[in-house]
């Protein structure tokens, strides 16, 4: 035990001083003018409480109900795709940072039903999404504000963003907390989903990163044994990005969960040492974001798996290495379809497609050196454009 908190402890100190976040936060709204900056709209579902005074809008203590608000959030025009250029010193500079335009509450689910549909049907016909994004462990309100408009703003998504906002306290020291929070919020996150499928969407798409995949999974799994698993037929692509969920976990979740019609796509890292501590937390057993040994048995249960071990982080714990390679993927992604690429050059035989498929998704990752892609064996069979729409 004491050689466990000897590793643990350097580790703890490296993700308290990750990044650059201002002490209590960085939401305070500026109306600076900044020609070049883009604003984006970014509703929130929380299961976090309300703050009483201050800009911080949400703490990291639970609430039994799931509360709602409206934000604007500025990026700079200099922004380099992958980063969050922290506000500093407040409200922060929108020529240079990240900052927020405006912060509004929501009061209740009929209002943020009705700004959610409203949203969504003045997209065009065809082309009418919703991303559901669920952030990690150890993340204060204005953290995860900020990584989802880094990820909206980078991979150019189009559609209405929605960020499910679950109670952690935003300390690498509450490890446990937070998890609790995540299993909790799972309830919460399948109401959302359910919210989000009746909006008059077409596309439902989710992303999650680290412990908000521990949530994300739970909110589908239940939502399959309730018989609504797939959102009224919307639910699209499910991003899993270092993923802080045991593997055996997982395989049993996807029992349940079953083969989903648009797999899954996996993000993982063997050199993730923010999953490796988490492992050792967990007695040692293996992380499924740090997992590489048999990925063909993950692959096979409806996930198509990308495997950044060789790639360079840009982040100490190369925890986040999604953030980088994340938008070209998707942009690829959405500039291959709008070609009438269904991303699938094999012909013939299973052998020929399998290698068009695997292809397809190798020069989808960009170039980004050293990825391997995985895919599930029954897609072989499948048109690749089922992958991706």
């Amino acid at each position: 035990m004491r050689f466990r908190f000897v590793l643990i402890f350097p580790m703890l100190f490296l993700a308290a001083c990750a990044g650059s976040r201002p002490d209590g936060g960085a939401l305070e709204v500026t109306t600076a003018p900044a020609p070049g900056a883009t604003e984006h709209e970014l509703l929130v579902a929380a299961t976090r409480e309300r703050v009483k005074t201050g800009p911080a809008m949400f703490n990291g203590e639970r609430s039994s109900d799931l509360d709602f608000a409206d934000l604007s959030i500025s990026v700079p025009p200099g922004h380099k795709s992958g980063e969050i250029e922290w506000p500093s010193p407040l409200p922060g500079d929108p020529n240079k940072q990240f900052v927020a335009r405006s912060l509004a509450y929501v009061d209740g689910a009929e209002d943020f039903k009705r700004r959610l549909t409203a949203r969504v049907a003045a997209l065009p016909k065809g082309r009418r999404s919703v991303a559901v994004i669920v952030h990690g462990f150890n993340t204060d309100f204005d953290a995860a504000v900020f990584r989802a408009t880094q990820i909206l703003h980078d991979t150019k998504f189009d559609g209405v963003p929605v960020l499910f906002t679950w109670a952690s306290r935003g300390s690498p020291l509450e490890y446990v907390y937070d998890r609790d929070s995540a299993t909790i919020a799972r309830d919460g996150l399948e109401d959302l989903l359910r919210i989000a499928s009746e909006s008059g969407v077409d596309d439902l798409f989710v992303f999650a990163h680290s412990m908000g995949n521990w949530a994300t999974i739970e909110a589908l799994r239940q939502a399959k044994i309730a018989g609504h698993g797939d959102f009224n037929g919307k639910l699209r692509t499910v991003i899993l990005a270092a993923p802080d969920i045991d593997v055996d976990v997982f395989k049993s979740e996807m029992r349940v969960i079953g083969r989903p019609k648009y797999p899954f796509v996996l993000f993982s890292s063997s050199d993730d040492q923010a999953l490796w501590l988490s492992g050792l937390i967990a007695g040692e057993k293996p992380r499924l974001g740090a997992y590489t040994e048999d990925v063909k048995e993950i692959a096979d249960l409806g996930v198509v798996v990308i495997d950044l071990s060789a790639t360079k982080a840009n982040d100490s714990l190369a925890h986040n290495k999604f953030a980088v390679v994340l938008p070209d993927f998707v942009n690829r992604i959405g500039d291959r379809l709008r070609q009438g690429d269904h991303l699938t050059s094999g012909r013939g035989n299973i052998s020929d497609t399998a290698k068009g498929l695997t292809a397809s998704f190798g020069s989808l990752v960009g170039s980004t050196a050293g990825a391997a892609v995985t895919l599930p064996a029954y897609l072989l069979t499948l048109p690749a454009r089922a992958v991706t729409h």
